[in-house]
Order: structure tokens, then sequence, then C-alpha cells
């Protein structure tokens, strides 16, 4: 039995190194929401090792840092009473608490708290340094490197190589795009980055304070095509929400709408007048027409020949993890299935990763359209991944025990999605089971329609579209920086 434990960081190596005395451990973790690592034990008799690497691989990438979180330390037979001060590493800052190694992002304890943050902010709005022939790219709030700035950045990168591309994240456990530079929310170099970017292109609202320069241009690209009532249209009127509303469209000089049905309704819920919106299709959905599906199963460990069902919900206003109207191990074995579960992205930090036979949380991977791409059938609720998935020609389910609760007191919907929907209504897991074994040729009228009105321009080239229009309208330089 063990008598002793000490702790320390390796800052060389990120890596935590535990060592103790007595027996030797037969296993050690560290667990957090959506990452764990296992430790490497070595040593015994009299004393021993166990080392654990604060990186890890998912999804086929690149070795990143920890995502910032909360990990519990389990040492078999071993209670931990180490106490670590914080420490800046390679990547990440850690701090180990008796048995919680508590993991944040790779910025200098100094720039922490409001009043450090105010001083970089004020050097932010004074800033008089040249703009860079550069772009600041942000995805749901530096949460991910995806969607439709993923896809522009792709195509800048190959159109306009000289360009500098920044991408704001959380931590550096966010996979940017090769090429890219990343910053981290907070830190100097993104508030510098920030400065002198002459485009930023973001896919929600801009956090913090946002100080225009002049030569600067924001394009927001927005994420999805809405179902569900947006901004000023949400129900009840709230005067601080309507004018945070206004303050966010004033920021922004352009706006992307998928169709001329998203543009209509953009426009009035964020106020958005007298200037330009582009209705070029979306460009994170080119990949459903160009992409490799059997590359995408591969990475997530699917075999060929099986059948692949994606549930993506929204997020519920109501709540902060991901709705339990369904039991994906339950589905998987009533169907035979492998079932993906895809959270949004409001659920990601709070939520944590479903485990099961047959069950794949996917709600870390980097970007949702692959997931489009592999899946062979979708169920949702609200998401306005339903708009994105009709590019697909797959078959789409719609489980929503919660219709009347969303759609008159949560949020309203912009149309009756049960006279429109292409593809089944359900309310429970049983009616879903049956749906999925129906013929789903019985939607085909409404599934056509449905991609006549939304899917016109999701042709493979809207990225393409977007970047051109980009270039010409100079708000960057197709080439030198």
């Amino acid at each position: 039995m063990t008598s002793t434990t000490t702790a320390r960081f390796d800052p060389a190596d990120p890596q935590l190194v535990v060592q103790g005395t007595g027996a030797r451990p037969a296993s050690a973790t560290l667990t957090g929401r959506r990452a764990h690592v296992t430790g490497r034990i070595t040593g015994g008799g009299k004393t021993w090792t166990a080392r654990f690497p604060l990186r890890a691989a998912r999804w086929g990438g690149p070795e990143l840092p920890l995502p910032a979180g909360e990990y519990a330390l389990r040492i078999d037979g071993v209670e931990p009473d180490a106490e670590l001060p914080l420490r800046v590493l390679p990547g990440l800052r850690a701090m180990l608490r008796g048995d919680m190694l508590v993991v944040g992002p790779p910025i200098d304890p100094i720039y922490d708290g409001a009043e450090a943050q105010a001083a970089l902010e004020r050097r932010y709005v004074d800033h008089t340094a040249p703009l860079e022939n550069a772009v600041f790219f942000e995805s749901f709030y530096g949460r991910g490197a995806g969607c439709n700035p993923l896809a522009i950045d792709r195509e800048l990168a190959r159109t306009a190589p000289g360009v500098i591309r920044y991408w704001s994240v959380v931590d550096l456990s966010v996979r940017v795009p090769e090429g890219a530079i990343a910053v981290v929310e907070g830190s100097p170099e993104w508030w510098r980055a920030r400065s002198v970017a002459r485009l930023l292109v973001v896919n929600d609202w801009l956090r913090r304070r946002y100080s225009r320069r002049k030569g600067q241009t924001v394009l927001q690209t927005w994420h999805g095509t809405p179902l569900k009532r947006l901004a000023l249209h949400r129900p009840g009127f709230d005067p601080r929400r309507a004018g945070a509303v206004v303050k966010e469209s004033l920021r922004w000089d352009v706006l992307l709408a998928q169709n001329p049905y998203a543009a209509r309704i953009l426009r009035k819920a964020y106020a958005f007048l007298g200037r330009p919106l582009w209705v070029e299709g979306y460009p994170r959905n080119d990949v459903l027409t160009t992409g490799d599906a059997a590359a995408v199963r591969a990475e997530l460990g699917i075999a060929p020949g099986e059948r692949v069902l994606l549930y993506a919900p929204t997020w519920r206003d109501d709540r902060q993890e991901i709705v339990d109207f369904l039991d994906p191990v339950a589905l998987a074995s009533e169907t035979g299935s492998v079932v993906l579960v895809r959270g949004h992205s409001r659920t990601l930090l709070p939520g944590h990763d479903l485990e099961g036979a047959r069950v794949i949380d996917v709600t870390g991977y980097p970007d949702t359209a692959p997931l489009l791409l592999a899946a062979d059938a979708l169920i949702t609720d609200y998401s306005s991944v339903m708009f994105d998935f009709g590019v697909t020609g797959k078959p789409m389910y719609f489980l929503v025990p919660d219709i009347e609760h969303y759609r008159g007191q949560l949020r309203g919907f912009y149309f009756d999605l049960t006279a429109h929907a292409p593809g089944p209504v359900v309310r429970t897991q049983d009616e879903l089971v049956a749906a999925l074994a129906a013929d789903p040729a019985a939607h085909a009228e409404r599934y056509a329609a449905w991609t006549a009105r939304f899917n016109a321009r999701d042709d493979g080239r809207a990225a393409e579209r977007v970047v051109a229009r980009i270039l010409d309208r100079g708000f960057v330089k197709a080439t030198g920086r």
C-alpha cells in the first residue's frame, strides 16, 4: 500500500509526474469531460512513477494540449495528496489540487483578472500599428475551428496564400487549419491579431469590445438557416436584448446567408439595414458535394458497410447540456446501426462525452459538415443542420417530444415544421425506430420542395464565390503581406 506521493510538472515535455512508495498501482488515469489520458507507470517494489502526458490526439488529428477543464486523477489504490501551484507549460496552464487537475489555456497569470484584461483592451483600442494583410477567424466563440469560417479559410489559403490567417481559440486543444496561427482568447497576441487584421470572419457575435479601425471589415457568416426565432424576433420584448442586438449588428459590414429565405429573416431579426447581404449558399456545405465520406468514417473508426445514424439536436435555452430524449445505446441496439451523437456548440463545455456500445460522441469533433457527409441518416429536432443535410439527399427524421413547449414558450418557429418537414416527425423513440424501418420515399415530394427552397446555391462552390467577392472588394489582397 502506498504511504506517500509526490507530484511535479515537467515543463520541458508537458506532463504530470506522480511518484509514490509501496506497491506499484495497476492503473492511472486523468479523466475530463471531453478527453482522458492514461498514465504510464514504471518502477515497483519500493517506489513507482506515473507519467501523464498533458496532450491528446483525437479523430486522427495531431497531439494537442488537453482542453481546459477539470480532470479527475485516479491512481489505483492511491489517494494523491500533492498540491502543485499554477504552472504555465508549453501549450497549457495546469494546477494540481489533491486528486483534481485543473487545466487552463496557456495565458500568463499576469493577464488574468478584470484589471489586466481592461489594460489589454485599452491597448487594443489605442492600437496604431498598420493593418496587416490578414484575416481574423472565429467560429462558435473559439470553441472550434469549423463551420463557414473554416471553409472560407481553406479556399483563401488556396487562392491567396500570401494572406496571414489568425484563428481565435479558447485554448490550444482546438485544431486550427494548416498554415494558420492560433491566438488564445484574452492573450496579448489575441488582442493584437484582432486589431491588425484587415478582415474579421466570424459566425456568431463578436465578444468583448470591438473597436473598428479604418480599413477593417467584418464578414458575419452566421451559422445556419433559421427555423427557430432569432434576436429581435424571439418571444417577449426585452429592451436590453434589443439594444444588444442592434449594437452587435452595427459591427458587421457584410452578412452571408445560405438562401433567400434566410436572407430575409436575418436582415430583419438583426436590423441589418443598408449593408451588403450575400446570398451564396453556405461554404461549410461544399464538403457535402466534394468530400470523401469513407475517409471520415475511417477517421471515426467506423467499419465499411455500417449503417450510421447521426443524432444532432439543438440546444435549449432552459438547460446547459444536450437533451436526453433519445437513448443512443438502445437505438444502436434496436437498429443495428452506429449512432453518432453531436451536441450543439453550446453544450460542448458543460457536457461530457456519452459512452456505450456502437455509440460515438462526436460533440468534440472539429466540424459538423464531415459528420453529415459520413451519416446515412440524420435525426434532429429544430437544429439548422436540417437545412444543410438536404444537400446529401439522405433521409431525415425529426424527434420532437417537446415541440409545443419549444414552439410556444422557448423560441417559436418561422414556419410550421410538421407541415413542411422532409421526413417523419415523431414524438418517441419507438416511433423513431419504426420510421427508420419504413421507406423514406414516402417523403420524396416534400424533400424535393425543401431542397429547392433552401439548397439551390449549395453546389460545392460557395466558398469559391465568397472568397472571390472578398478579394474583389479588396478586403484582403490576393498577393503580398
